[in-house]
């Protein structure tokens, strides 16, 4: 009888070493899953990171467009303004045109026009 009493001491030593050893191998397989999963996370959160970089790149450029937009506008408004007065006074001339002529067709003093075109040509080297 103690034969067999030690017959299955000794199995079910052995089946609890295996048991052990089984556990052991899941808990590093759940370690190792766990320390994927947050890799992974991680991983997806540098691709959103990224992601959302591109994203205010493409906002800040389209912003710096819109602005450039604007102000070319204005800037062309400048120039159509200059234009017509010069349309104007070529309509009106008959030979020479005098100074009088020109002052009457754009409405600002020559100072003015001095300060605008200044004021437009340290914008331009500015940019």
């Amino acid at each position: 009888e103690k034969e067999i009493w030690n017959r299955e001491r000794l199995s079910l030593q052995k089946s609890l070493k295996q048991a052990n050893a089984e556990l052991s191998k899941l808990r590093a397989e759940l370690r190792s899953e766990a320390f994927l999963r947050e890799l992974g996370s991680d991983t997806e959160n540098a691709v959103l990171r990224r992601i959302y970089g591109k994203y205010l790149r493409a906002e800040s450029f389209r912003k710096a467009l819109i602005y450039q937009k604007k102000y070319l506008l204005l800037l062309l408004g400048g120039f159509q303004e200059c234009e017509e007065a010069t349309l104007g006074l070529i309509a009106r001339m008959g030979g020479q045109p005098s100074y009088t002529d020109l002052e009457i067709i754009t409405h600002h003093s020559k100072g003015f026009t001095r300060f605008r075109s200044a004021v437009r040509v340290s914008i331009a080297i500015s940019r």
